[in-house]
């Protein structure tokens, strides 16, 4: 497929990105919505490309191809409102959305209007400041064969990796992906926290975490999760892991809970015989548990 002309429908943060990776990449952008005029002038200038626009109109369908970037929540809202206005225009457009959660099927109005349809979601975060290089990041793409053409042909464009999976996968690949990325960053907020607890300055606990967070990413990629995996639990040092619960105690509810947690699934997925590292987790929280309750009774 050759460069072509989109319109972006939503440009927060993944729209602008990929609107101007594609603008670098020769495409050429032509309208640009947004709930205001403001923010489409602002969306434009990041771009470097396209009309901005405050309200959805018929002129978007004049790019054959058509990208909707906005929240999963408001997808079915714009998907009416470009049935409405598109009409038999549709026919021989293709309408993408980003949703990582969501399949074409949340489209469907538009298919039976003529368009393509079908999604594409970069495997990558986006957090608002500058544009993140997609060059080798995966893109989950979906949807009936015009729309697939087409999300290859962007994904290329971007230096991605195409993987196709079928809608009904999509909700469990988010999980994953949110496992990885938000998770993970609410366990490695929850190690900083710990820290400036103790009296560390919080950039002196970014200091101590991100490093071997870093490292042991690497382990995982080069020697795989096995070999990669350290700690307490991989060494089987149980009377340690005792005292990690004990002094989590001190803390909100929620941060025993997640260690709890965390450590069942490292055992699960890590261990060489999971059945009984579980079972010795499961003794060490209820000798925990129960010493708590003792010690309630007797205050």
């Amino acid at each position: 497929m050759k460069k072509s002309v989109i319109s972006i429908i939503g440009a927060g943060r993944i729209g602008r990105a990929l609107g101007r990776r594609l603008r670098e990449q020769g495409w050429k952008i032509h309208s640009v919505v947004t709930r205001s005029q403001a923010t489409a002038r602002r969306a434009v200038r990041s771009i470097g490309g396209g009309r901005g626009c405050s309200d959805l109109s018929s002129g978007v369908l004049i790019a054959p191809v058509i990208l909707i970037a906005v929240p999963d929540s408001v997808i079915e809202e714009v998907t009416t409102r470009l049935a409405s206005i598109g009409g038999a225009d549709l026919r021989n457009r293709t309408v993408l959305h980003t949703s990582g959660a969501l399949g074409s099927d949340v489209l469907a109005r538009l298919q039976t209007l003529g368009a393509a349809v079908g999604s594409i979601h970069p495997l990558q975060s986006f957090s608002g400041m500058g544009i993140p290089d997609l060059d080798g990041r995966i893109f989950v793409i979906e949807g009936d064969p015009g729309a697939m053409r087409v999300a290859r042909a962007i994904t290329r464009a971007l230096g991605g990796q195409p993987v196709h999976l079928p809608a009904s996968s999509k909700p469990l690949y988010h999980a994953a992906a949110t496992i990885s990325a938000g998770h993970m960053l609410a366990l490695e907020e929850t190690a900083v926290r710990i820290f400036t607890s103790l009296g560390m300055k919080r950039h002196q606990a970014l200091m101590a975490v991100s490093p071997l967070t870093r490292q042991v990413l690497e382990n995982l990629e080069h020697l795989g999760a096995r070999a990669a995996w350290t700690g307490p639990l991989a060494r089987g040092d149980y009377s340690v892991i005792a005292m990690h619960e004990d002094a989590l105690k001190a803390l909100p509810l929620e941060y025993l809970q997640a260690y709890r947690a965390v450590s069942r699934l490292a055992a699960r997925l890590l261990a060489r015989d999971p059945d009984s590292v579980l079972r010795e987790l499961a003794t060490i929280s209820s000798t925990a548990d129960s010493q708590s309750k003792s010690i309630g009774v007797s205050a």
